[in-house]
C-alpha cells in the first residue's frame, strides 16, 4: 500500500464529515456562505462546502423560560416580588440568528423589563384578581417586540406574587372583617324577616283569639314530649273564658 493512501483517506474522511450534516425534525440549519446568509435548511441531510459554508443550528421546539423574581412597586405603592414563566419558540431561524446576537438572552431581558413595567401600572388588588388579563397583556407586548427576531411568544404566566409579611397580615384581617360583616348582614336580614312574620302572626292571633290558645296547647304538647324534665306552666284565665261564658248563658 503506497504511503500516501492513508493521509488521503483521512483527508477525504474529514472532508465528508465537515460537509455532511444531519438535522433532526425539530432542527434547522442557518447557512452562511463566505459570511453571507443563503437561508435555512433542514431537516434531514445537508451538504456543506467545507471552509466555505458555516452552519448555525437552531431548535424550533417550544422553550419554557423562567423569569427571575422581580422587585415591583405597584400603583398603590406596595412592594412585591413577582416571578413568571414564558413559553416561546423560533418561527424564523434566519431572523433569530441574524437580527439578534443571542435571542435567548434578549428574550429573557425583555420579559423581565416588561414584567416590571406592566405590573407597576396595576394596583395590588388588580394584580391578585385580574391575573388572566395581565398575562394576556404581557404576552401581547413581549410577542410584538420579539416578532422582528423571528420569535413567537405563545404564553406568559405570572406564577407567584410574594407579599410582605405585614401586608399578608393586613389582608387576612381585611378578609376576616369582610366575613364578619357578611355574617352580621345575613343575621340582621334573618331577624328582619322573622320580625315581619311574627308581626303577621300577631295580627292573625289578634283577630282570632282561639289561635293563641291553640298555639299555647301546641307548645305544651312539644314540651311534654321530653320525658326527662318537668315543666310548670301557668294556665291563663283566658283559656277557660269560653267555658265561663257558656255557664253564664245557661
Amino acid at each position: 500500500m503506497p504511503p500516501l493512501i492513508i493521509p488521503v483517506a483521512i483527508i477525504i474522511f474529514l472532508f465528508l464529515a465537515s460537509a455532511i450534516k444531519v438535522l433532526k425534525e425539530y432542527e434547522r440549519g442557518v447557512i452562511f456562505r463566505l459570511g453571507r446568509l443563503i437561508g435555512a435548511k433542514g431537516p434531514g441531510l445537508i451538504i456543506l462546502i467545507p471552509l466555505v459554508d458555516k452552519m448555525v443550528k437552531v431548535s424550533l421546539r417550544t422553550l419554557a423560560m423562567d423569569v427571575p423574581p422581580q422587585d415591583i412597586i405597584t400603583k398603590d405603592n406596595v412592594s412585591v416580588k413577582v416571578n413568571a414563566v414564558l413559553y416561546f419558540r423560533v418561527i424564523d431561524p434566519a431572523k433569530a440568528v441574524v437580527e439578534v446576537e443571542d435571542f435567548m438572552f434578549a428574550t429573557s431581558q425583555l420579559s423581565q423589563t416588561t414584567l416590571r413595567s406592566i405590573l407597576g401600572q396595576a394596583d395590588l388588588d388588580g394584580l391578585l384578581s385580574e391575573r388572566e388579563k395581565i398575562n394576556q397583556e404581557l404576552q401581547e407586548i413581549i410577542d410584538a417586540h420579539t416578532d422582528p427576531w423571528g420569535i413567537k411568544v405563545s404564553l406568559v404566566e405570572v406564577k407567584h406574587v410574594d407579599l410582605p409579611t405585614e401586608m399578608q397580615r393586613a389582608m387576612a384581617k381585611q378578609a376576616e372583617a369582610e366575613r364578619e360583616r357578611r355574617a352580621k348582614v345575613i343575621h340582621a336580614d334573618g331577624e328582619f324577616e322573622a320580625s315581619q312574620k311574627l308581626s303577621e302572626a300577631a295580627g292573625v292571633m289578634e283577630k282570632h283569639p282561639t289561635a293563641l290558645q291553640l298555639r299555647f296547647l301546641q307548645t305544651l304538647t312539644e314540651v311534654a314530649a321530653e320525658n326527662n324534665s318537668t315543666v310548670v306552666f301557668p294556665v291563663p284565665i283566658d283559656l277557660f273564658k269560653i267555658f265561663f261564658e257558656k255557664q253564664t248563658k245557661n
